[in-house]
């Protein structure tokens, strides 16, 4: 499989876009009014702490007050992939854990991290238990412990690395080594502990110093980040379009992976970049709620309060042998590109996807695999519980920032995000039922409704019969009035000078 890093980079905005074989699968956005913090370090003052959740909210100096679990106070957090000690992540998982008011107090001062990015409503998620990244390896201040990266198989490779580590761990520190760790030299791994080491005594003197709510280390941006946590020897190259950022880059390839430098490629052609790998298209995209697959199948994506539900349909695909057969191609297509769409989109939380009912239980198996074999190419945390006697498998993805869909647009002014509006006629019936009302419990010789202009011309072409007869059988003059200010769904009835509000009288 072919991979590489396309990056789109301007003054106020950069755009990481991965391929594989040609076909978009994950795209990451930064933006000069809105970037990424996760991983960023804050001193921060804890402003409640509630038992009834067992959780404190902590003042970091962003619009919403974070939110610190206990599990994030007293055991730390450990990101399970980076681990293969199964006996470590048990006796954290399995430990008791004290109550939340005997750990934290309001007022107090306290260092964190940003786990999870705000998301709608809520604030940062954030843990006390701090982790800076570096290329190859990872430092956890105040624990004891050595790990690897499960996804590096090979025994006398773990083996080696743990050794290294063991040598060069700083005291009261833990060390987990990254995938990127496999096959690099003792001298490159002793140089990235050491640089971590030397991060960090910066970041204690500069807390020394902070006042809270203060930011006292911000992680990298987005272009290093791509460079520190997606390049490796899989990738075959990065291609980016900004001279300043591809000498930058190049130079901390240097530094950290030489090998890897000659990879880093300047992109000179006069059509935009993303038009050339034919990103930009694939991005739109990204903003239906429908997605055409090969052979005329398609699903769709709906996002919920709680959850994301997707359906897969047959659509045009008819097949060429029976109806089984049919559905069982149309489902294992669906299957590649559903994980496709949750990395892309970068959907996270608790998703169900509704395949089409299969008969045979050999077919289902198919499916399954066939979806979870795809998934595995997730960076993000993700788990496929078996498909259920309805067609259903549940996953939960672990989500760390807003889904792209949420990074792209604003809730619908008109339908709130329900993707629905009231239709004209039921509009128009609203209207009539409230010249009732106001004919029947109200003194008045006129009114008059103030309405949205699109509602204006309906009721005026092809509902004035019905209100004129409304109006002589309770003895009113009813004007309509066009108010473009005025929501499609609301209207404002008003007395015929225009002095009283009705409608709020009746509220």
């Amino acid at each position: 499989m072919r991979k590489e890093i396309v990056i789109n980079s301007t003054p106020r905005e950069v755009r990481v876009a991965i391929l594989e074989d040609g076909e978009l699968v994950e795209l990451l956005i930064e933006r000069e009014d809105s970037r990424r913090t996760v991983g960023d370090i804050y001193l921060g003052r804890i402003t409640a702490v509630i038992p009834g959740i067992q959780a404190a909210f902590v003042d970091i100096g962003q619009e919403r007050a974070a939110f610190l679990h206990v599990s994030d106070v007293a055991t730390g957090s450990i990101d399970p992939d980076l681990l293969d000690d199964e006996e470590f992540i048990l006796n954290r998982k399995t430990r008791e854990l004290p109550p939340i008011e005997n750990l934290l107090k309001k007022g107090q001062e306290i260092l964190v991290q940003v786990r999870k990015e705000a998301i709608g409503t809520k604030g940062p998620r954030i843990t006390s238990q701090l982790s800076l990244p570096g290329r190859y390896a990872v430092l956890m201040p105040d624990l004891d412990h050595i790990g690897v990266s499960k996804k590096i198989d090979s025994r006398r490779e773990r083996h080696r690395l743990r050794s290294v580590v063991r040598r060069h761990r700083p005291k009261g520190a833990a060390i987990i080594v990254r995938t990127a760790g496999a096959g690099v030299s003792s001298d490159q791994l002793r140089d990235d502990i050491r640089y971590l080491e030397k991060l960090w005594k910066e970041i204690r003197s500069k807390v020394e110093r902070a006042t809270p709510p203060s930011l006292v280390h911000e992680d990298v941006e987005i272009t290093i980040f791509a460079l520190r946590d997606l390049f490796s020897e899989h990738v075959d190259q990065i291609i980016i379009d900004r001279k300043e950022e591809y000498d930058r880059l190049r130079s901390y390839l240097k530094s950290f992976a030489p090998q890897l430098a000659s990879r880093v490629r300047l992109y000179r052609d006069k059509l935009p970049i993303f038009d050339q790998y034919e990103i930009e298209d694939e991005i739109e995209k990204t903003l239906e709620r429908k997605i055409w697959l090969k052979k005329g199948g398609y699903i769709v994506i709906e996002h919920a309060e709680a959850m994301v539900a997707i359906d897969v349909n047959t659509g045009r695909f008819t097949g060429k042998k029976d109806q089984e057969e049919t559905i069982l191609e149309t489902n294992l297509i669906a299957a590649r590109e559903i994980s496709r769409q949750l990395r892309l989109r970068d959907i996270g939380g608790i998703i169900v996807v509704d395949f089409i009912d299969m008969e045979r239980e050999e077919n289902r198996r198919k499916v399954y695999n066939e979806f979870r074999n795809a998934m595995r190419k997730d960076r993000s945390r993700a788990r496929v519980y078996p498909i259920s006697d309805l067609g259903l498998i549940e996953i939960s993805r672990k989500r760390v920032r807003p889904s792209l869909l949420h990074y792209y647009s604003d809730e619908c002014p008109y339908c709130s995000g329900s993707g629905k509006v009231l239709s004209i006629e039921s509009m128009a019936m609203k209207v009539e039922h409230w010249i009732r009302r106001i004919g029947s419990l109200k003194n008045e010789r006129g009114i008059q409704f103030r309405v949205n202009p699109i509602l204006g011309v309906y009721l005026r072409e092809e509902r004035e019969e019905n209100i004129l007869e409304l109006a002589r059988a309770h003895r009113l003059k009813v004007e309509i009035v066009d108010d473009p200010r005025m929501h499609r769904e609301d209207f404002e009835i008003f007395t015929q000078d225009g002095s009283r509000n009705l409608k709020t009288e009746f509220t």
